[in-house]
């Protein structure tokens, strides 16, 4: 399991670093790209939960978590559930996002860089998890 787990976030990880450069090309024009990973099955969201709440344990953060630099950003969190984890981070300039949680044992991580990406994301049920990783230019 922690195997499946740690493969899980190396993936997500490895998507969200090989989309920045990517994208990096075509900076002129301005724009967002997303990337969103929300495992269906059981095993593979629990691994992908336990990847965050290792990463919130790391930083020292709680169950809901919004982490910001930068100007001109904005975020919200809204839980409803026991042994919900939601994190926001933001870096960059002109973000804004909303994280609402109904449910239990869900865990969310919500990553936005550069400027100007916007998300909202709803999510519902028992024991979900996803990850979200925005790059604005």
């Amino acid at each position: 399991m922690i195997r499946d787990m740690f493969k899980t976030l190396v993936a997500a990880l490895l998507v969200g670093a090989i989309s920045l450069p990517v994208f990096s090309a075509a900076a002129h024009a301005g724009g967002s790209v997303s990337v969103t990973y929300a495992p269906a099955g059981r095993e593979d969201a629990g691994a992908l939960a336990a990847g965050l709440r290792v990463y919130s344990l790391y930083r020292g953060w709680r169950s809901a978590s919004i982490r910001q630099s930068g100007d001109g950003n904005a975020a919200a969190i809204d839980q409803t559930g026991r042994g919900v984890l939601g994190i926001i981070r933001q870096r960059g300039k002109g973000h804004s996002a909303t994280l609402k949680q109904n449910g239990n044992d869900n865990a969310y991580g919500l990553f936005q860089f550069g400027r100007g990406t916007a998300a909202n994301i709803e999510q519902n049920g028992q024991g979900s998890s996803g990850i979200t990783f925005s790059y604005g230019w």
